[in-house]
């Protein structure tokens, strides 16, 4: 009889083979029909053609066992190829979307994408761009709490990921990040994109600083004990990106069926939290008389008990820039945003000698994050809270750090409080705290001029629903956003109302990260503010929103500059070079890619617009706003700290 195998099988019927003799001798169950004699089976080697897929077919003449043939034809139909065991496993944690642009040496990842999303299980979703898949995968992570996947092919796909994923790695966000490589037989040969650095490009060498696992995976039998490391790590100690580099035919390769391992069990975070330390921020508590909340990035998912903590303890708080999506700011404790575009009534608070306790929750102790390093907040009145020790290393200079879950240090702190019953402010403290007020943002733009930032900021947030999530891009847009908008209710979630990047801030990451957050939750409205600036790095994204049908608001503040430079030059007295942009109509832009758009040039322009239509319209929406070219956003921070003004 003549049998057509692959190649995985053949190397398990020539291991079987070499030991068939010592096989028939042990004994079985079956008859001696069910089997052809031995030596036969020993003396006629496998014979190769030359069709099929993967180059040659192979073909068996000659006898081997028929039960065990029975076997091997189950095993074979139950096989999957490497690229399905990935996907199995992203399915199984949870993942539903995969953010890539295709290529040769990735194909196998797409073909059993495909084949995932014809049964309904995680699908591909294709960027304009490898950046913005990463920030897409971003978006993603933020709105859902899982952990984004992007993928892009060898060499230029994987270096054009590297912006994406290294904003990830500075902001926290936990990615899986896959790139390819060519065959193993061909690397050091000169193969087209070759990236694993036998004689050349080494991607995989140019992730190592931006992820917190990375590998190129050489062999089948690897993949899912690196699969698994790699999603492990993604979450421990501290969230963030991991990266696996996978040749084309290691992704090919076949594999047993199904996952080993159950992994959404295995990612469930870690629950330690030191106890000694958080009995001594009892003892602090009980003794501080006035007390300032700083509420840091890290506190999305234990924002409940946080508010709770400031109200039991008659407390007042304010936020770092990325966490004022956490709250409200109308509740009667806020005293603004403490950093970065932030506002005086908060460096106020910070300054007021008579607050014996300040309590940094869940933040990194940044340069936007803690108002250039300030002296305000790093003394020996800080007390710092964090599950990541590498921001406690931040902060040597507090009388007591308190490591572990944020969550359960403040479920135990609150234990003692709820017992005690609410500390009440007196009187005269109320009337005293009442007058450290936020800046007002309220700034009215004449009839017919130009609209201001900080009314559009004003009107945008007042004017969106409760559940509206606001991604906002870094330059201008970005301290208009932190200073003056808000919200007149909010319904939290984790990922917050507001959602920014610090620390490694590339220009466009909000245009990609709302597509990502539109697709993870298509029942609330989103909003990217972004400038002409990022639109022009990263618009091409936009199609993929309209091609998904997703509800995204893309808000332009056109000022025909990169304004945030443009301005800064103006403040240090610098040369003005570099900073024009070419006018743009970026309503007719939108609409050559079928994307209806609004420009607006005035207040009455803006209230003319029927919002709530375009929020809930199944596509997106382009605002191409033609800000006040003279208004200098609140940026005095970075001017300092680049040692420009002092």
């Amino acid at each position: 009889m003549r049998l057509i195998i692959n190649r995985n099988t053949l190397d398990r019927l020539n291991t079987g083979m070499k030991n068939a003799e010592q096989e028939y001798r042990q004994p079985d169950t079956g008859t001696a029909s069910d089997y052809c004699d031995a030596a036969t089976a020993r003396n006629r080697p496998p014979k190769i053609g030359q069709r099929g897929r993967d180059g040659a077919i192979l073909k068996l003449d000659g006898c081997v066992p028929i039960k065990r043939q029975e076997k091997d034809l189950e095993a074979e139909s139950q096989s999957m190829e490497a690229g399905d065991l990935l996907v199995a496993y992203l399915e199984q944690i949870g993942v539903e979307f995969v953010f890539g642009v295709p290529g040769g040496a990735i194909e196998p990842l797409y073909n059993a994408l495909a084949r995932s999303a014809r049964r309904g299980g995680p699908r591909p979703v294709v960027a304009r761009h490898e950046t913005g898949a990463a920030f897409m995968a971003d978006g993603y992570a933020r709105e859902t709490g899982r952990i984004g996947v992007c993928c892009a092919t060898s060499g230029p796909g994987a270096t054009n990921l590297i912006t994406g994923v290294a904003c990830a790695y500075e902001n926290e966000i936990p990615l899986l990040v896959i790139t390819a490589q060519p065959s193993l037989h061909l690397l050091g040969r000169g193969a087209m994109q070759e990236s694993a650095g036998m004689g050349g490009i080494d991607t995989v060498a140019m992730f190592r600083t931006c992820t917190h696992y990375n590998a190129m995976i050489s062999h089948s039998d690897q993949l899912e004990r690196q699969l698994t490391n790699a999603l492990l790590s993604a979450y421990r100690p501290t969230p963030g990106p991991v990266h696996l580099s996978i040749p084309v035919d290691v992704m090919r390769s076949l594999m047993k069926s199904g996952p080993t391992f159950n992994l959404a069990h295995l990612l469930q975070p870690p629950f330690a939290v030191d106890d000694a330390s958080v009995r001594e921020l009892q003892a602090q508590l009980a003794q501080a008389q006035r007390v300032v909340v700083l509420i840091g990035s890290g506190c999305g998912e234990p924002i409940d008990l946080v508010i709770e903590l400031v109200e039991r303890m008659g407390a007042v708080f304010v936020v770092t820039p990325d966490a004022k999506g956490f709250i409200s700011p109308r509740h009667p404790s806020y005293l603004g945003v403490f950093g970065f575009a932030g506002h005086a009534s908060a460096t106020e608070a910070m300054k007021d000698k008579s607050v014996g306790l300040i309590l940094a929750i869940g933040t990194d102790i940044g340069e936007f994050t803690s108002n250039g390093w300030s002296d305000l907040l790093l003394n020996d009145r800080l007390v710092h809270i964090d599950s990541c020790e590498a921001h406690l290393t931040r902060s040597p200079m507090a009388r007591l750090h308190v490591r572990g879950s944020i969550r359960l240090v403040l479920e135990r702190v609150l234990r003692t409080l709820r017992r005690e019953g609410m500390r009440e402010i007196a009187a005269g403290e109320k009337r005293r705290f009442r007058k450290i007020s936020v800046d007002d943002p309220f700034r009215s733009a004449s009839p017919g001029a130009s609209i201001k930032p900080q009314y559009l900021m004003r009107e945008l947030g007042w004017r969106s629903p409760p559940d509206t999530r606001f991604l906002v891009d870094t330059g201008s847009s970005i301290a208009w956003a932190i200073h003056h908008l808000g919200m007149h209710d909010h319904r939290p979630s984790a990922g917050g109302w507001m959602r920014v990047t610090m620390n490694f801030a590339p220009m466009g990451w909000a245009i990609g990260g709302a597509v990502g957050t539109a697709l993870a939750n298509r029942a609330v409205p989103v909003v990217c503010i972004t400038g002409d600036g990022s639109l022009l790095m990263n618009g091409q994204e936009m199609t993929v929103a309209l091609a998904e049908k997703l509800s995204v608001l893309f808000v332009i503040l056109n000022d025909s500059a990169l304004g945030m430079v443009k301005h800064g030059q103006r403040l240090v007295g610098a040369e003005q070079i570099g900073v024009d942009l070419p006018p743009v109509d970026f309503r007719l832009l939108a609409e050559s890619m079928g994307i209806p758009g609004h420009v607006i040039r005035s207040a009455e322009d803006f209230e003319s617009l029927d919002l709530d239509a375009i929020l809930r319209r199944p596509g997106p929406t382009v605002l191409d706003v033609r800000v006040d070219k003279e208004e200098v956003p609140p940026m005095g921070l970075r001017i300092k700290i680049l040692g420009a003004l002092g």
